[in-house]
C-alpha cells in the first residue's frame, strides 16, 4: 500500500499504545449534557467475565474486550476515531500548533463544538464511538481507537491518520457533531475530495463507504440530511488532514448540528446515541460485506 509523505509534526506511534487501543480501554462513566448519570450506559465488564458486550447491550458502549471470532465482519479491521477530547480546553496552546494536514498546515486538534446547554462534541463523539465498538466487536470485527479516554489531549490529527494506516484498516470513521448556523439542520458524511499523491488511493473506496453510513443513518436515526451542506448529505473536502493523510478508506460522520435546537436535542438523548450507533455500524457492516464479496467493485 502507498504511504502518504510522513507528515512533519506526527506523533509517532507506540506499539503498546495501539495495544491499549485495542485491547484494553479504560470503562468510562457517560454523562447526560447536564452532568446527570446516562442511564442506558452499562457498567465495565467484572474481571471475571468475557468482557464482550451480551446481545442486550449493543450499542449501549459496553464493549471492551476481543473482537469475536464469528460474525459478519469476522477478519475485517475498523478504525474508529472520537473527534477532539475532553482536555483540548486546557491545553489551547498545544493543540493549535501547525502541523502538515496534505495541503497546507492546520492546528493539530481543536474543542469543537457544544449545544447551547453546555453538552460538548467531545462527549458525544466518545459516547458514540463506544457504542459504535460494543456493537462492531459483537459482528466480528477488531476495532482500533485513536485515543483511550474522554480526558486526554488530542491526538493530533496526523496521528489520528496514521493509527488507522499502521492498523492496514478495512475502513476508518471519524465520528463528530457540526457546530453549523443554528438555522441549519441535519447530519452529512464528509467523504475525501481527489487530492493528486494523496487521497486518489483511497477517494472512490471511501465514496462508497460514505453512500452506505448515510444510506443507514437516515433510515435507522429519523435525523435529515444536511439543509445547509449538501442536498445529498454528502460533503468532499480535500482540507481535512484526517482524510488526506490516511491510506485506508475513511469517513467522517457530522451526526447532526449542535447548534439547531431539535438536533441538539437528539445529540444529548442516550436513547438517540445508541441508534445512530447502530447505525453507523450497518453502514460500515454493509461497506464490509459488498467489499469482500466484490460487489462494491
Amino acid at each position: 500500500m502507498r504511504t502518504k509523505p510522513a507528515a512533519p509534526g506526527a506523533i509517532p506511534l507506540i506499539a503498546p499504545f495501539m495495544a491499549a487501543a485495542v485491547l484494553a480501554l479504560p470503562a468510562c462513566s457517560a454523562t447526560n449534557g447536564d452532568g446527570t448519570p446516562d442511564p442506558s450506559a452499562a457498567p465495565p465488564p467484572s474481571s471475571g467475565g468475557s468482557g464482550s458486550a451480551p446481545a442486550d447491550d449493543r450499542g449501549s458502549g459496553n464493549g471492551e474486550g476481543s473482537a469475536s471470532p464469528q460474525g459478519p465482519l469476522a477478519g475485517t479491521t475498523v478504525v474508529v476515531d472520537p473527534g477532539h477530547n475532553g482536555g483540548n480546553a486546557d491545553a489551547a496552546e498545544e493543540i493549535a500548533e501547525p502541523v502538515d494536514a496534505g495541503h497546507g498546515s492546520k492546528a493539530c486538534d481543536t474543542v469543537g463544538a457544544e449545544t447551547d446547554d453546555g453538552y460538548t462534541e467531545h462527549a458525544f463523539n466518545w459516547d458514540v464511538a463506544k457504542r459504535l465498538r460494543g456493537v462492531l466487536e459483537e459482528d466480528g470485527a477488531e476495532v482500533v481507537f485513536t485515543r483511550d479516554d474522554d480526558e486526554g489531549v488530542g491526538p493530533c490529527i496526523t496521528e489520528r491518520a496514521e493509527i488507522g494506516n499502521e492498523a492496514d484498516a478495512d475502513a476508518a470513521i471519524s465520528i463528530h457533531a457540526d457546530g453549523g448556523p443554528a438555522s441549519g439542520q441535519g447530519f452529512h458524511v464528509i467523504a475525501p475530495g481527489d487530492l493528486e499523491g494523496y487521497t486518489d488511493d483511497i477517494a472512490e473506496r471511501s465514496q462508497r463507504l460514505a453512500v452506505d453510513v448515510r444510506a443507514e443513518f437516515e433510515e435507522n436515526t429519523g435525523q435529515q440530511r444536511a439543509d445547509y451542506i449538501a442536498e445529498d448529505g454528502l460533503d468532499h473536502r480535500t482540507d481535512l488532514g484526517g482524510l488526506n493523510l490516511s491510506d485506508v478508506p475513511k469517513v467522517f460522520l457530522e451526526a447532526g448540528n449542535m447548534s439547531n435546537p431539535e438536533d441538539a436535542a437528539d445529540l444529548s438523548d442516550p436513547q438517540w446515541r445508541g441508534k445512530a450507533a447502530k447505525a453507523v455500524a450497518a453502514g460500515i457492516s454493509r461497506y464490509l460485506q459488498d467489499e469482500q464479496s466484490g460487489e462494491g467493485e
